[in-house]
This record gives C-alpha cells, structure tokens and sequence, in this order.
C-alpha cells in the first residue's frame, strides 16, 4: 500500500523511558479518528537523533521534525499536520542560541558534520522488519562476497579499508582476522562483543535496537572471511530492548536462509547466539569475556597466547564490537577507497560517539575521524547549558583522560587523543563546565573502576584502592603535602603492573586531571577551597544581607530548619545545622545566597 505519509516514531530504550510506547498507541487512536488510517503509516524505529529530546518524531516524506511529545500534543499534532498539512511549531525543535523552531530534520546543527555509516538505517527503518532493511541493501554485502570473493579477498578489502577496531584498541580489524584465519586451530568463533559498560555510553544498545540486521550481515561476513560456523553476542542483560530486538532478528534472518547451514544455497554455514552478560565492566575485556562465556570466573588471563590463537574453548576466536561489525557491510559495498577517503591518514571512517553531559545537544553522533573536539562539543553539540564555561571533556570512559579548553582545537583520532593522555575507547564523551570539579570526578571514574575491577591483579586492586582513598581525603580538606606526587606514582605502577586493559588504563583520569588541572589539587590540599565549589565539605553557604529581601522561600524550603530570621528581613544560615544541600541556593529569585 502505498501511504501520503510515514511517521517515524523513535521507541528507542530512552524514548520507551518517557513514554514513546504510549504516544504510538495515541497517534494510532488519532489517525483512525480522522480515518487516516490508508494514508498515514506509524512506524516504530530506533534511535534517530538527540537523545534528551524525546520521545522524538519525524513526519516523511516533509522531514519535519517533533521532539519532547507528550500524549496530549497528539491529538493537535495529527489534525493540524497531518490531516490539513499545518505542522507545528510549537512542538519543534528549537535552537539553544537563537531560540527559533526548526523544521526540518538537515537544518538541525546536530546533523550537519555527521556522515552515517554504522548508523546507515538510524532512525528510518522498522528495526522489526527484515524487508526494510532489505530495502536498504540489506544482505547484498553477502550476497557480494558469497558470489565473488574469497575469504582472502574479504581479509585484504577490510585491510585496505583502514578499518580499526571502533571498541577501544585501535587494532587494525582485517589483520586481526588474517591472523584469525592462518590459524591452524578448529573450529574458529567470532564473538560480537556487546558489552557497553562504560557510564554515559550507550553507542551499542542504540545500533542494535535501531538496526540490529546491519550487526548480523556484519558477522556474516566477519565469519566468512575467518572461517567460523558459529558466532556469539555478548549483551549485557541490562539491554532488554535491544536483547528482544536482536532475538527476533535473528529468527528472521533464520527463516530467510541467512543464518544457518547453507548460507543463501552455498557451503557457508553460520549461526549466531546471544549470550547474556551480568553487567561487569570487566567482561569488556577480551580474556574476561570469553572466561564468562565459558562459564569461568570473569577475569582476564595473560597474553600470549592472544584469543586469535587460543579463545574460546581453546579455539581461534576472533572478537570485534558492535560498530566495527555494522560498518563492514558499506565497505563490502562501497568499496575499501571508499571509506579509506574519510577520516585521517592513520585514522581512516567515522566514529560513533555518545555525547553526553554538560551538553544543549546530548546524543549519538557518528563523525569522520579528525573532527575537532570544539566542533563536537560548540557546533554538534550545541555549546554548554545555561551558558556555563566549558571546563573540559572525558573520551573514552572511565579509564579515559580528561581534556581542557585549552586543546580543544584536538582532532578526535586514535593517535592524536593518545598525545594528549587520553583514549578513543569505545567512544563516550562527556563533557564537564564550570561548576565540575576535576578532583571529583577524578575520583568518581576511579571508584567505579575499582568496584569494577576483578580483583586478581595486586596492582589494580590496590592501587585503585590507595587512589580512591587519597582523592576522597583531598576533596574532604584532609589532603596532605605529597598527596599529588603520590597519586602520579601510584598511578604509573598501575599502568604497568597490570595484566588487563582496565588496570592499565584506570589512572588515565587522575593522571590526566593532575596534568591539565594541577593548580585545582594544590587549592583542595594546601587552601582547603574547592574552586569549583563542588565538594561540599570545602564549601560554606551564607547569606547576603544587602541582597536577602527576607521573602522566606529558603526558610520554608530547607529541610533542617538551618535558615533563621523573620519575613520581610535578612535571613541567616546556622551553620551548625547545615548539611550543604543547596535547595536554598536553588531556589533564591534574588542571587542572595552566597557559596564560598
């Protein structure tokens, strides 16, 4: 049937969260109210654009653009667009700067320098349906190498590519499947590492919910190339949107031949299997994740042996993430020069980045390597809320670096991000203004590192264990002259001692902070100031006497009586009672309450 329009409802896993689920079931109830039924076509897709604008919409073949829907814009939305052809405006997308609606989808800044290649279907196909993504050239990379190439042929297209491992390593992703190969070793695995652990990442969950087919035509043709039967997606069980999604593309792929014995008629057999995680942030590591398949403790081993040589079960095993596998079938497609031209000498392709934190436009973003961190965070992502100075950005997770105004002209590539202490890892960005407090966050990412170490190596777990212990003393005004020296050297014999990729990179936060931001360490430890006011034992909160108007809103509001004075007259905090909250702070119309 052929339809005036489609809408294109995102029911991503942050949309669902806000209610998506329940404004399809509203918009359908419109549509057949106005008996549009024939004409307006509702398809649920995944994630498609700014991940703190949902629940999000597009209207095609217009490109028109809704975001921020709520049950009760339906009803309007459908009778005035889509059934007499007036969007509106009110519900659009409006800039951060300029303060003016939007319409259209290309003319939003968030999608002006990005260049969608893991992301090829994001936000326009039925993630349910197999057929649409057929529509898309699905399945015709297979079909490509199946009718005329070989294995070889496949290894040296990605080789060409420039294609590297989008899951942290930079490891360049044709040689790791030669080697995979040339192994004598059977039978060959490939695993589909899916377990996105770091805080503020979520590049996996989106791509499988919204395209999960482009990962399975992807192993397909990792499989081909290495010589494997049988695939394995490790997913955290902590993704069940994009579990059941993945699941059911899979059967499909089954009962259309694409999976199985006799891959489309040929001798190339391979089946795939989701494998459930239980949420550790260690199982990312390749040692650790093929011990947890195998029903093993998750901890890493020692390498060499690498898993190309003995992984699972002691076979060759070949391991890639999830955006690695969803670029292969454009390359097969397109070409190896192709993609080869994108990116940077060294750096070839694009990057999927989750773009989150002090940021006007938080989503997920895939940019050509060698962007500039300044157009990531000012033009893709809108500048800092609120008009706050942007202080620095984290890459790479937990275990990456941190980076301050002052390199923000730095083209986002593996090597270039490495120069500067930092990593690309599996692409988390988040950004920090102002009011953020490096030895803070330092010790956040620490903490969570080191709940999240496996615990086997001495370094790793005790160092982490030190580093906490320090940075928590500095950001209570308990730091101690040597404190800083201490937290580099410790930080160095982690990086070395260690056995596995969390240990050796764990310090890069604290390493990196105390690098771009000494002076911030020197003010907690020596002058007991916080000078982002941010830790709250080195702050105090006072009134200002001249400001208060005495209109008793602070009074009322805090929630230990601390505040004392009469209506219609200055205020004063005792001290003695309180606990630093900040509700008075928050909730001043008249700048009076003082934070030092």
């Amino acid at each position: 049937m052929a339809y005036r329009c489609n809408v294109l409802l995102c029911t991503c896993t942050m949309c669902v969260s806000v209610g998506a689920l329940k404004i399809k079931s509203k918009l359908e109830e419109e549509v057949k109210r106005f008996n549009l039924e024939n004409e307006v076509q509702i398809i649920s897709t995944g994630s498609s654009w700014l991940c703190t604008k949902g629940p999000t919409l597009i209207v095609q073949p217009d490109d028109i653009v809704y975001q921020l829907l709520k049950e009760k814009d339906i009803p309007n939305l459908v009778e005035e667009h889509l059934l007499k052809g007036r969007p509106v405006h009110s519900l659009m997308y409006i800039h951060p700067e300029e303060l003016h609606p939007i319409e259209k989808l290309q003319d939003i800044p968030f999608y002006h320098d990005q260049r969608l290649i893991a992301l090829w279907n994001r936000g326009i196909i039925d993630p349910d349906e197999i057929d649409e993504y057929i529509a898309r050239d699905g399945y015709k990379a297979l079909v490509k190498v199946l009718q005329n190439m070989t294995p070889e042929d496949v290894i040296q297209e990605i080789k060409d590519s420039g294609l590297r491992g989008r899951g942290g390593g930079g490891f360049p992703t044709g040689l790791k499947w030669e080697f995979c190969r040339k192994n004598p070793g059977s039978p060959k695995y490939l695993i589909c590492n899916a377990d996105e652990g770091d805080p503020g990442a979520f590049m996996d969950r989106s791509i499988i919910e919204a395209d999960p087919h482009s990962l399975i035509e992807g192993m397909l043709l990792a499989a081909y190339a290495i010589g494997a039967e049988k695939g394995y997606v490790y997913v955290r069980s902590e993704y069940p949107l994009a579990i059941k999604r993945l699941d059911g593309a899979i059967i499909k792929a089954r009962e259309y031949g694409l999976l199985g014995k006799g891959v489309f008629g040929s001798d190339f057999n391979f089946d795939v299997e989701i494998f459930r995680g239980a949420g550790a942030f260690v199982c990312g590591e390749e040692t650790s994740l093929i011990h947890s398949i195998e029903g093993e403790p998750a901890e890493p081993r020692q390498r060499p042996p690498f898993p190309v040589e003995k992984g699972l079960f002691g076979s060759p095993t070949n391991i890639n993430n999830v955006e690695t596998l969803s670029c292969l079938p454009r390359i097969i497609n397109f070409g190896a020069k192709w993609f080869a031209k994108i990116g940077t000498e060294k750096s070839k392709g694009t990057k999927v980045f989750s773009l989150a934190g002090k940021i006007n436009n938080a989503g997920l973003v895939e940019v050509p390597m060698g962007i500039t961190l300044r157009e990531m965070v000012f033009k893709i992502g809108g500048g800092i809320p609120n008009r706050k100075k942007f202080k620095a950005v984290q890459t790479g997770g937990p275990s990456g670096g941190v980076i301050p105004e002052s390199m923000l002209d730095l083209p986002i590539d593996y090597e270039r991000l490495q120069e500067a202490g930092a990593i690309m890892g599996s692409g988390g960005m988040i950004v920090m203004d102002e009011d953020d407090c490096m030895v803070d966050i330092a010790r956040y990412f620490i903490e969570f590192t080191r709940d999240e170490s496996c615990g086997k190596c001495s370094s790793c777990r005790e160092g982490l264990d030190a580093m906490y212990e320090i940075l928590t003393n500095i950001c209570k005004g308990n730091g101690k002259d040597g404190d800083i020296e201490f937290l580099e050297e410790l930080g160095e014999a982690t990086i070395n001692a260690s056995m596995c990729g969390l240990g050796k990179s764990a310090p890069n936060p604290v390493l990196t902070s105390i690098r771009h931001f000494r002076d911030e360490y020197v003010a907690h430890i020596r002058d007991k100031k916080c000078p982002a006011k941010s830790c709250v034992d080195l702050i105090e909160y006072s009134v200002d006497q001249e400001k208060c108007t005495g209109c008793f809103i602070c009074n009322v509001n805090c929630p230990t009586n601390a505040i004392i004075g009469e209506k219609k007259k200055p205020q004063t905090i005792d001290k003695s009672k309180c606990i630093k909250c900040s509700v008075c702070f928050e909730v001043c119309r008249f700048d009076a309450i003082k934070v030092g």
